[in-house]
């Protein structure tokens, strides 16, 4: 018989913790909101993770959702929205805690010293991404043909951030770039050749999978789910690599577009039209940030994102691309600036102005 430990301390509404055989399994349960992390749902996964990090009863740890449809969507914008518009620009404690707090959590994650499962069934995006991402010493990132794996941020007015600027810059080519440009969606095989993910396991198979890891404990653990792992099939974007290289690697955001307008090709199309509806100022920000991101180490871009997000809420476009596709659901956002010719190089150097003296950077401890 396993051992089997309610983690009482940590529990929360939405996160349920656990010990059993040596493992520590983390369960996100918000089905509704696709597992959208919360303030209180980042201190749960932060509080556990701290307190199993010393714990010898706890040898590897695995992330996983009661849902099939997600394991997280990304972070709650529904209440970046309502906080956000209900102080002026967007000064708030509560979301100044909030990305505080999640980046943190995410640098822990990436550095976790013990094996760190994640189960990325269903939709995995945004700050589901960050949960994911634990650094290659310690990580086991497995997807199924349900994942719906992406960096969407652009969509709603931000930028691609919990270490996104990290991992997408690291991708393959111009791939990171594309992927935070356009928002675009990848499944299970893209994911692994954009080493977002490890393994696949069909999706009949994950459905045990808790279970009988459960059952193996930590000695087995990784070969259990090597056992169960199959080929997910060729990466469309393994295809594509040429086709985003040559685009995706243009100097700028207007070139990239104007790149992709003289390729008649649908994958160049259906780029073209995802970054038409996307923040212009916040791809030109985000194109400046991964830039960045790829000569930083992990703590170094996730306390550049952690300024971004705040000059973003200062600018405002944030809020109004929720209002857009979450709140009033027009899906007509009206950017500012509206368009990309309007966006000038000032614009986007504010956004990495530092908005406190290094000392003061809420996390200056990473």
């Amino acid at each position: 018989m396993s051992l089997f430990i309610f983690d009482l301390a940590a529990m929360s509404a939405y996160v349920h913790s656990r010990i059993a055989n040596g493992i520590g399994f983390l369960t996100l349960d918000r089905p509704k909101a696709l597992n959208s992390l919360s303030l209180d749902m980042v201190r749960a996964l932060t509080e556990t993770l701290l307190r199993w990090k010393d714990d010898a009863a706890v040898q590897a740890v695995v992330l996983g959702s009661t849902s099939e449809k997600a394991l997280c969507a990304g972070g709650d914008i529904r209440f970046f929205h309502d906080v956000g518009r209900a102080t002026p620009m967007g000064d708030s404690a509560l979301l100044e805690d909030f990305f505080t707090e999640e980046y943190a959590l995410n640098h822990m994650i990436h550095h976790y010293p013990k094996p760190y499962v994640a189960l990325m069934d269903g939709v995995v995006m945004g700050g589901g991404m960050g949960i994911a991402q634990a650094g290659p010493q310690a990580r086991l990132r497995v997807v199924t043909e349900r994942s719906k794996i992406a960096m969407p941020e652009v969509n709603i007015g931000l930028f691609p951030d919990v270490g996104g600027s990290h991992f997408l810059s690291r991708a393959p080519g111009a791939l990171g770039q594309y992927l935070g440009l356009t928002g675009l969606t990848v499944g299970a095989a893209d994911a692994i050749y954009l080493d977002l993910a490890d393994l696949f396991v069909p999706a009949e198979r994950m459905a045990g999978l808790p279970a009988m890891l459960e059952q193996a404990g930590t000695a087995g653990l990784r070969a259990l789910i090597e056992s169960m792992a199959a080929d997910p099939g060729p990466a469309p974007l393994a295809a594509a690599r040429a086709t985003v290289d040559r685009h995706f690697a243009a100097g700028s955001v207007p070139a990239i577009m104007a790149s992709l307008a003289q390729d008649d090709a649908p994958f160049a199309q259906k780029a073209l039209d995802a970054m038409r509806q996307r923040s212009p100022l916040m791809m030109c920000v985000t194109h400046e940030l991964l830039r960045r991101g790829a000569g930083l180490d992990v703590a170094g871009c996730l306390r550049l994102e952690r300024n971004l997000v705040r000059r973003n809420f200062e600018h405002g476009e944030v809020l109004e691309g929720v209002r857009a596709l979450v709140i009033d659901k027009d899906n007509q956002p009206k950017w500012n600036p509206p368009s990309l010719d309007a966006v000038t190089p000032a614009m986007v150097a504010r956004f990495f102005e530092p908005c406190w003296p290094e000392w003061a950077h809420p996390l200056r401890q990473l």
